[in-house]
This record gives structure tokens, sequence and C-alpha cells, in this order.
């Protein structure tokens, strides 16, 4: 398998699972035991911390493990919020952000916090001077991401991070794509990292914390971590992260000059009819995310089994909704669909890489020559039902037969045709064949028939139609005399 996923996870250093060796069979005692080897685990904990801390390379501030990146995200929102200052009772947001952030900032606005999500320009970065606009004297805390995870593209942190402290608020940095890979930037409050997207272990992150500014306390019991955080850490894990943040910090530099020289392989390899979605000067190149016209992107990946990508965030790739990151980019469905992540870093060769980009440009162009339309059923709410893939030259009627897809008309002798219109995509709208005479007669006496409505036995696919959206009535059932 060639592994291209590095946004995902990454690969486990040697080093890492060589120093969580001991951790995982002798070494099994309690780190909060006063036991001597209760403190033996205590002190590789320590050790473990201050290595995070150094890659980290901000002063200040102290590092407190946790579960995950999203715990530690979790951690700095809510524990901010309840120890906020009467009258700061705002946060402010990017719709870019993870759903870590994004979701919780939600939970939060359910429970009186007010809520503002910043939108993005068409090339993925945050207008500054709208952050300027909204930034008040109510504003308890900005977050904003310093690498996207899903398109790669850098926001300007320490310039955010003035503009934060100058309105009195804090900066949240979730730093997950940054850490290890790129200089992290100076000025925030508090950083969320994660061990596994540095070739360390998955099960454990961490919040860094300026000093006077930790959140409240997230998890209670015994206070094992700092006093802010509980629950029994795990000397294996920690040891791992603290590995992983050592030979990161030793080998940033070398590792980033390897992805700049495998992101030229890769764009060369891919050839012509690919855009990179985000911006191409402000990003990190570990992340290639790129659409084609007419692509489907999960087809490519179930056909090139054994590369290993993705669609986008795997936090929510088995949603079935689209990438909010591309929506907020001005993406419409049918880009989303037809866009790639693809993520390489330390332990990806050039050769295997420009193999796997060759095949998928090439999986792409057959694509391409299949010719087939997405069709997409969406209840009367509004909401996808199903989509499947037609051949030019089907009648809508039949394809929805074939797929099981309820849609209401009637057909070969049974008169229903005032009932069988249904409502057409507006932008799909004008790629349809002409309406018949006897079509326009039935739709002037079809209840709420439309600008947009069609007669779906008169619907038939044609080559140019990529794809086609249709509103199916409510209570819609098939009545084909079959």
């Amino acid at each position: 398998m060639i592994y291209l996923d590095y946004q995902a996870t990454t690969p486990l250093a040697p080093e890492a699972a060589k120093a969580m060796q001991p951790w995982i069979e002798e070494k099994f005692a309690n780190p909060h035991s006063p036991s001597r080897w209760g403190n033996e685990a205590k002190a590789a904990i320590e050790v473990a911390r201050k290595q995070v801390e150094r890659a980290i390379g901000f002063k200040g501030g102290s590092v407190a493990f946790t579960g995950s990146a999203t715990e530690a995200l979790n951690w700095a929102l809510k524990g901010s919020v309840e120890n906020a200052a009467n009258g700061r009772n705002r946060i402010i947001t990017v719709a870019t952000e993870h759903a870590a952030v994004l979701d919780t900032c939600e939970w939060l606005a359910g429970r009186g916090v007010d809520l503002t999500v910043l939108p993005v320009q068409p090339d993925g970065r945050l207008d500054l001077k709208l952050l300027a606009r909204e930034l008040d004297h109510r504003v308890l805390l900005v977050a904003v991401m310093q690498v996207n995870n899903e398109i790669g593209v850098t926001e300007p942190i320490s310039e955010i991070a003035d503009m934060a402290h100058k309105a009195g608020a804090l900066l949240l940095c979730d730093a997950v794509q940054a850490f290890g890979r790129v200089e992290l930037c100076k000025g925030p409050d508090l950083v969320a990292v994660s061990a596994h997207k540095i070739h360390g272990p998955k099960g454990i992150g961490a919040l860094w914390m300026r000093k006077g500014k930790e959140p409240a306390a997230f998890l209670h019991g015994g206070g094992q971590e700092q006093g802010l955080r509980s629950g029994t850490q795990s000397p294996m894990l920690c040891v791992g992260f603290g590995a992983a943040a050592r030979l990161a910090d030793e080998r940033c530099t070398r590792d980033y000059d390897h992805v700049q020289k495998l992101w030229t392989a890769a764009v060369h390899a891919l050839g012509p009819g690919w855009v990179i979605n985000g911006s191409t000067l402000h990003r990190y190149k570990g992340n290639l995310n790129i659409r084609r016209e007419g692509l489907d992107g999960a087809r490519l990946v179930a056909d090139l089994r054994d590369i290993a990508f993705s669609l986008g965030s795997a936090c929510a790739s088995g949603s079935g909704r689209p990438s909010h990151v591309l929506r907020a980019l001005g993406l419409d469905y049918r880009a989303t669909r037809s866009s790639i992540r693809l993520g390489f870093g330390r332990y990806t060769t050039q050769h295997e890489l420009v193999d796997a980009c060759t095949r998928i440009a090439a999986h792409a162009v057959a694509q391409e020559t299949r010719r087939v339309t997405l069709v997409r059923f969406f209840k009367a709410d509004g909401t996808l039902d199903k989509e499947v893939d037609a051949a030019p030259g089907q009648r809508l009627l039949d394809v929805a037969w074939a797929a099981r897809q309820p849609l209401e008309g009637a057909c070969e002798g049974v008169m229903a045709c005032s009932t069988c219109h249904v409502i057409v995509d507006a932008a799909d709208f004008a790629k349809l064949p002409p309406a018949s005479e006897e079509e326009e007669d039935l739709l002037d006496l079809a209840a709420h028939a439309t600008r947009t409505s069609r007669l779906a036995c008169q619907i038939m696919l044609t080559e140019d139609m990529r794809s086609l959206s249709v509103r199916v009535p409510p209570e819609a059932r098939n009545w084909m005399g079959r």
C-alpha cells in the first residue's frame, strides 16, 4: 500500500515505538503511586512533557496531557467560558475550523454563549479586516487554526493573536496539523496538539496554556494532571508522544524540505486538469487538496484500494455530508464531490508518490470517458435521500425504478400525470431537453407546478448532463404498471 493520508494520521516513528516498548510490558506502575516504580513512571512523564514543551517552542506556559486534541480543544473552550469575566460572553471562530471547535462552539451557543462564525475568502483564508470589525469588549476568545486539516491553508496566527489581545480576548489555536511540520506562530494563549499527527501514538494529545490563562478543570476526580485534569496518565503514551516530539523538533527543517520536493513531484505527476483547493501561497504543502471537473472522488478512493488517500477530514468522511471546509470556499456540491486530499510527509518516498499520482490521474481520465450522470433525489424537505449513477439516454422514471427510489408518477395507461411532476434543481433545469407540447399542457394542469417543474416521464438524461438534482414530492410512490 502507498500511504497518502498524513492529515488523518501518520505512521508511528520507530524511535517512538522503541521508547514506548518498556512501558507496554514490565514498566506498568501507576505514575501517581508513591512507590519507587510509580515515581519512575512519573519522572518519565515529566521528561516527555518537557520534550513536548520544547517542540512547541513557547515560553511562559505549561503543557497538560489530554486523551486527544479534541479533548484539548473542548477543554480550552468550555473551561475558558467557565472562567470568563462578567461581560465576556462572546466567541469568534472561522467556518473552516475542525469539527472539534465548531461543534463545541455550537454546544456553548446553545447554553447562552454569543457565537460568531466568520466566513473565509475563496482561497480559504480569513479576512483580517472582517475580524477587526467583529472584535469588541464582549469577546472572550478567538479560535483559529494555524494549518487547516482539509486544505492545508495557513493563517497568520501571530497577527491574529495581537488583534485578539488588543481587544482583551484570548486566542485558542488548533495547531494539530502545524505542530512538528512548520514552526508554530507565537502569540496564542492556548494551543492544542496531537501525538499521532507527528508520528506518535494515538490516544494522547496536549494543551499548552499560557500562565494565568489556564481554563477551568474539564475532568474532575483526582486532579492528577496539574490539578486541572483528572485521570491516570499512561506513561507509555506520554513517553511515545515525547519521543515523537523530540524527533519532530530535530527533523523539522529536513522534513519540511522533503515535503516541498514531494509537492513539486506530485503536481507534475498529476498533470493538467486539476485545480488546487485553497491558497497555493499560504499553505503547508504536505496537504494537496485538489479537484477535477466531473471526478467522482468516492469512486476513485474505492477503485484505488492500494493507495490510501481521502476525500477530506477523517472525522467527517463517514457522514455523507459535503466538506464544510470546501463549501466555505464557495464550492458547490458537485465540486466538493470532485475533490480528493493527498497527504504525505517524512516516510513518503518520491517514487511511490509519483506512482500513486500517475495512477490517480489515469483513473480520473478513465472516469471522464465513462460519461455517467449523477442523479440526486432529495426529499420534499430538501434533505438528500439517495444518489445513483445513470447512463445518458435513460429516462428519469427508469432510473428511479431501478434504484427503488419512490418517485410519484404514472405511465403505460394509468392516468395520473397531473401529479407526475418533480422539482428540478435550478442549475440543472436549463440542461433538460425542451418540453413537449403535451408536457406543457399537463404542467398547466399540475398542482403546484413551478418554473422548474417537469414531468418525470419526459425527462431523459443527455450526454452533457453530468448531474441532475430532483426534489421528490411528498408521499411519493411508483405507479409504473410493471
